[in-house]
């Protein structure tokens, strides 16, 4: 299909810029930042452009519905490059600020105290954080020691991926609460899935077990 269609395929408007730059930027007077971050105020397109060129640098277009549209003088793939990062961060962030519950009791069976672990783990690797809830009922109340030592031991588990924002503590009289804050991905364990090694084939597996027998 010609460029001069008017029905542009979709590869066509997944190449298109992020943002104008150069010759494509459409206004006649721009509000320029330079390549060190300072303002230069109020000039003309071809005037800012010029100064991008002397530079060897790029004029990008970065609030196009201001007036005058705001430009940026910087290197296009350095942009780019600080772009991607500021939607991780930010990204991360948002990740960081959403919560997982796990509830558990002082009796908890030890299989399902790891199923919970594990689930923890999940949540952590995920960027998430995790709001462990350990929750006394009838005469487990005289006994919250124990209650704190099951929390103790299930945090202290999870050290590799996340750590507890503050000691555990009580919430009324029967909820011991602790909130996990996942640890920096360069600082963090495995994610268990990255972790498990792949698959043997068992077809892979035949000829030995055939060797074998012989």
């Amino acid at each position: 299909m010609s460029l001069s269609s008017p029905f542009p395929s979709r590869s066509f408007h997944s190449r298109e810029p992020l943002h104008r730059r150069n010759g494509k930027i459409r206004a006649r007077e721009v509000r320029v930042i330079d390549d060190a971050k300072q303002q230069l105020g109020v000039m003309s397109l071809n005037e800012a452009l010029r100064l991008a060129q002397s530079k060897g640098l790029d004029l990008i277009e970065i609030a196009a519905n201001a007036t005058p549209p705001v430009c940026r003088i910087v290197d296009y793939g350095k942009f780019l490059y600080e772009e991607s990062k500021r939607n991780k961060d930010t990204h991360a962030r948002q990740s960081a600020n959403r919560m997982k519950e796990l509830q558990i009791s002082p009796a908890i069976d030890p299989h399902d105290l790891a199923v919970k672990r594990d689930h923890a783990i999940q949540f952590l690797c995920d960027d998430l954080k995790v709001r462990v809830k350990l929750r006394f009922r009838g005469r487990q109340k005289a006994h919250k020691e124990i209650g704190y030592q099951v929390v103790n031991k299930f945090v202290k588990e999870l050290a590799l991926y996340g750590q507890a924002d503050s000691p555990p503590k009580m919430l009324g009289d029967r909820d011991l609460n602790v909130v996990l804050s996942p640890l920096p991905r360069n600082k963090r364990g495995k994610h268990p899935r990255e972790a498990q090694p792949p698959e043997r084939s068992p077809v892979a597996e035949a000829p030995k077990e055939q060797a074998a027998a012989l």
